[in-house]
């Protein structure tokens, strides 16, 4: 009995000292399985790749823009349709040594009988843009220059190509000129419409700053419908503060989806370079000039004969009795002047035209311009404190005739 109690005892411990040794086992194992992932990893000579990332991550990087708009591939179809365009004209000189002296030439006049004059080769440079396959190109009047007779204009392609220019027409009074090259396939800049811009909107500024050829620069529209800026007689400039420098003038200004809005007239600048506000002429009107220029070698413009005008001042509005400073004076007219037999007097105040309201000069120049030659349009003026609805014709422009 006690051998079997002792071979018991002895078997019992056995199997308890096993179970306690497999434990012990088995913990370990589990331990190096959590904590030691190294193991199971290939070794160092096999390639392997990154691990793919999460759905949301890969959806992340390929919404999110990367350092602001990417205008590549706008910029690259519009450089395309930009020209540099040089201007060579004969420019008739005084050898007089008072020719630059104002205050001489007030007195004496010019001094051409007395010192002589010499002809000149005068150029200029600037930027055009290619509207049409068939070689249609609109540039600044003040580009191509004044004297027609003498001008001769050169027209150099992005792909380096210098053809000789023909002068279509030119427009002083928006700075429009349109020139016309003998070729064919050329890549061009469809129109876009200026009525439908808006204040920050990207914008890229084409053209040749300095004769660096194919620049372009980006920015926003700052302002549309400016006037009174000096540029020329029909104002209407679209304001951006792209970079525009001598040498962009005729150049393109183009939207996001590279439609031409804007022909780059001019700057304002204290330096003479750029300071953040460009102008340009918008594409609506530099449309209308051009399809004038193609039918019938000018501008078709209309214009009330016989008038002049004044803004109305603050000193005006206070004797005339009117609330606010909106409107032009008629200040002198012609008696025998349509505008004067349709009831037109000095002294009324113009406030709309056609429906629309008349702020200043300028947009009432605007708007009689752009009104068809024999029309009759709806003038609305304030007299004696009443308005009052005219019924005035429309009669061309002498100055728009070429």
């Amino acid at each position: 009995m006690r051998r079997f109690l002792l071979s018991t005892l002895l078997v019992v411990a056995g199997f308890a000292a096993g179970l306690v040794v497999t434990g012990r086992l088995n913990g370990v194992s589990e331990s190096f399985g959590r904590t030691a992932p190294a193991e199971t990893q290939p070794a160092p000579s096999t390639p392997r790749s990154a691990p793919a990332p999460p759905a949301q991550a890969v959806a992340a990087l390929t919404t999110t823009p990367m350092g602001g708009p990417d205008f590549t591939r706008v910029a690259s179809a519009g450089v395309r349709g930009v020209a540099n365009i040089s201007s060579t004209q004969l420019v008739r000189q005084s050898n007089s040594p008072f020719a630059s002296d104002p205050f001489f030439r007030y007195f004496f006049g010019d001094q051409d009988d007395m010192f002589g004059a010499r002809t000149r080769r005068s150029q200029s440079l600037g930027s055009g843009v290619i509207i049409s396959a068939d070689g249609y190109v609109v540039t600044n009047n003040h580009v191509v220059g004044e004297n027609t007779r003498s001008r001769e204009v050169t027209v150099a392609l992005s792909d380096k190509r210098e053809i000789k220019g023909r002068i279509i027409g030119t427009d002083p009074a928006t700075d429009i000129a349109l020139l016309k090259i003998d070729v064919r396939g050329l890549p061009y800049v469809s129109w876009g419409d200026s009525s439908r811009l808006q204040v920050g909107e990207w914008v890229l500024a084409i053209g040749s700053p300095f004769q660096l050829s194919q620049t372009v620069t980006a920015g926003i529209i700052s302002a549309t419908g400016r006037a009174n800026v000096g540029f020329a007689d029909y104002e209407d400039f679209i304001q951006t503060d792209a970079a525009i420098n001598p040498g962009n003038s005729g150049g393109a200004l183009i939207n996001n989806r590279g439609e031409l809005i804007g022909i780059n007239t001019g700057i304002f600048s204290q330096s003479g370079g750029y300071q953040g506000i460009g102008f340009a002429v918008p594409s609506n009107l530099a449309r209308h000039i051009i399809d004038d220029l193609i039918k019938f070698g000018a501008v078709r413009r209309g214009t009330i004969g016989g008038i002049s005008i004044e803004p109305l001042s603050p000193q005006h509005a206070a004797e005339f009795g009117v609330p606010n400073t909106k409107g032009v004076v008629v200040s002198r007219m012609l008696r025998n002047s349509e505008a004067y037999s349709a009831g037109l007097r000095p002294g009324d105040i113009i406030t709309g035209f056609n429906g629309k309201p008349v702020d200043d000069p300028s947009s009432l120049y605007r708007l009689v311009a752009d009104a068809a030659v024999g029309s009759t349009a709806t003038v609305r003026v304030l007299r004696d404190g009443r308005s009052v609805d005219l019924r005035i014709p429309v009669v061309a422009d002498p100055r728009s005739q070429q």
